[in-house]
């Protein structure tokens, strides 16, 4: 069985085939992306409007590789990413798959993005066990306690204001290094030093006895670097920026992995996942590993391509649901911007 898979809720527009055999297993037939980042780097961030756009353009082009990737004419079924993400992309992609469903009379199903990015996570080797998964993107920045691929997830935590790699994107353009921020911060802060102190967002005894325990703030910490490099302006003083960029990265990375091993120490978990854009960073990855070592946690990291937004894992996590028996959600099914964590699934309108 193909499974078709469409992917659109930020600013890339993916298409992924997955065969699916009666046993359970998943094999990657396609996989094609399109991402409109160049056309939103002169505003530092994503444009919605831009990135709905984009989709629309890019659909038709990305939808005909995938399917000549994969040597077929149509699948048979489609499934799409409903929520959470941006409210004009999530719709493109969704009336597309939708259309595309009724045109080759095949099931339509909804799912949910992010527990697209945990079900990558079976295709690379065994399925994924109870387990904590740390999703950490320019617009998420959450710790989801797994059952299993494809079933609802509980939110740990999440953070209460800015992204990880917002954060990165606001602080490289403070800097004046351009956007995304996170490949030129992490290319800088290994030729520098963490020298320089740098706060770590609810980090401090009194937060990890209370309801942030597991949550996330960032917004403290780029006030932190705005204030150092005024600082240094006021007094004539030279910014290091590359100390400055691996002080920010290792405040980051800090956090990050911390509250992550703990997430797995206080669920039970044995295993912790990487996924989002932000998974491709060196020092998360260095660090997340040497801290679940220690701990006696297995780390698991998707390989890159499969760690940022792609059609593949919308069509793994609607794999999984199907070989469960999971019912189509059918073309009455709406996008949802704040789409709960423990829908996995949209079911279909009664």
């Amino acid at each position: 069985m193909l499974i078709l898979g469409i992917e659109s809720s930020c600013d890339e527009t993916g298409v992924g085939i997955i065969e699916l055999s009666d046993n359970g297993h998943m094999e990657i037939r396609a996989d094609v992306v399109a991402s409109s980042m160049e056309q939103h780097a002169r505003f530092g961030g994503v444009v919605p409007e831009i990135a709905s756009r984009a989709h629309l353009e890019a659909m038709p082009q990305v939808m005909k590789a995938a399917l000549e990737e994969a040597g077929v004419e149509k699948p048979d079924a489609v499934a799409a990413t409903v929520g959470p993400g941006l409210a004009g992309a999530l719709l493109v992609g969704a009336s597309a798959a939708k259309a595309f469903a009724s045109a080759w009379g095949v099931p339509f199903y909804g799912v949910n993005h992010l527990g697209g990015h945990v079900a990558v996570a079976n295709l690379e080797g065994e399925e994924l066990p109870h387990s904590v998964a740390l999703l950490v993107s320019g617009g998420h920045t959450q710790l989801l306690e797994v059952e299993a691929v494809g079933k609802p997830m509980k939110e740990l935590g999440t953070t209460l204001d800015d992204a990880a790699g917002e954060a990165y994107d606001k602080v490289s353009r403070l800097l004046g290094l351009g956007y995304p921020g996170g490949p030129v911060i992490d290319k800088l802060a290994a030729q520098g030093e963490p020298t320089i102190d740098l706060p770590r967002g609810l980090s401090k005894a009194e937060d990890l006895r209370g309801p942030n325990r597991h949550n996330f703030s960032f917004s403290g910490l780029k006030t932190a670097v705005a204030r150092h490099v005024e600082k240094a302006e006021r007094e004539g003083a030279t910014v290091q920026v590359e100390d400055l960029c691996a002080s920010f990265q290792e405040a980051v990375a800090d956090v990050l992995t911390a509250k992550a091993v703990r997430a797995c120490q206080d669920t039970g978990a044995k295993v912790l996942l990487l996924g989002g854009g932000v998974a491709a960073n060196s020092r998360l990855r260095a660090l997340a590993a040497k801290r679940c070592e220690s701990a006696g946690i297995e780390l698991r990291v998707p390989r890159f391509k499969l760690c940022t937004d792609n059609g593949v894992m919308i069509a793994a996590v609607a794999a999984q649901l199907i070989h469960e028996g999971a019912e189509p959600s059918g073309l009455a099914c709406g996008t949802d911007t704040q789409l709960e964590v423990e829908v996995p699934l949209v079911a279909a309108a009664r």
